[in-house]
């Protein structure tokens, strides 16, 4: 019996002496990647409508993103930059560069329920945020390590904690729930439909929904993901916004 009580509590140790930074941090290497191209359809779904973007995306983490719209034909051609901290807008209907303030980051983008600090994670959830494993349980069938994160005084995030939810075995983030300096819940986003693109494996379809906007939410979907492409970071430039196809 003592044996048995032993090992239980050795096994106990050993998972909580898991550092939290390190599982954020692997779950983000799989999640993005060094180098990426993507093609995304993403649909934000609203009580009275819908409507439907597909969009191309280019990143070399974690300082550079690029992400032009091809669908629907009125926004084809509009493009987003983030080049370290700064990040701006590519407006084709009036040939117009705008630079994105910070006050602007969390915005929402093209109405959808993700911001524009989403699209282009201007803040880095494991350099930003102090990280605490606050207990473990299953989500999806996945047995998930479950992560608090607290922004840094410096940091100059609005959330007051996020609380992840990333998978033990395969170190998949599935779930994250965002609060404001309330405490209240503001919104979640789950990942689900599970592939593997080039060796990662990752969720294919996430969801956004907002807490307070009942029939709100927006999803997005992988159609391609490459984990090994060519790319260099003069791709990223402001003089490309208007190139790039």
């Amino acid at each position: 019996m003592k044996k048995i009580f032993f090992l239980f509590f050795l096994f106990i140790s050993i998972t909580y002496s898991q550092n939290p930074k390190e599982i954020v941090k692997k779950s983000v290497d799989i999640l993005y990647g060094k180098k990426t191209f993507s093609v995304i359809t993403m649909k934000i779904i609203k009580p009275t409508w819908s409507r439907t973007i597909t969009m191309k995306a280019w990143s070399y983490e974690p300082d550079y993103s690029l992400v032009y719209i091809t669908e629907p034909a009125r926004d084809k051609g509009t493009v987003t930059l983030k080049r370290k901290n700064e990040v701006w807008n590519w407006l084709p209907n009036i040939q117009k560069t705008i630079k994105i303030p910070p006050s602007m980051m969390l915005a929402s983008w093209m109405g959808s329920d993700f911001t524009n600090d989403d699209l282009v994670r201007q803040s880095s959830v494991v350099d930003d945020y102090e990280h605490k494993l606050i207990s473990e349980e299953k989500f999806l069938d996945y047995d998930c390590y479950k992560i608090m994160l607290i922004p840094k005084p410096d940091a100059g995030i609005v959330w007051s904690k996020v609380i992840l939810w990333i998978s033990k075995k395969e170190y998949m983030q599935l779930k994250s729930e965002f609060y404001n300096e309330d405490g209240n819940l503001i919104r979640t986003m789950i990942g689900s439909k599970p592939k593997n693109f080039s060796g990662h494996l990752i969720p294919s379809y996430w969801e956004m929904i907002p807490n307070d906007k009942p029939g709100n939410k927006t999803s997005f979907e992988y159609n391609e993901l490459d984990f090994n492409i060519n790319i260099t970071p003069e791709f990223f430039s402001i003089q490309n916004m208007s190139r790039v196809r």
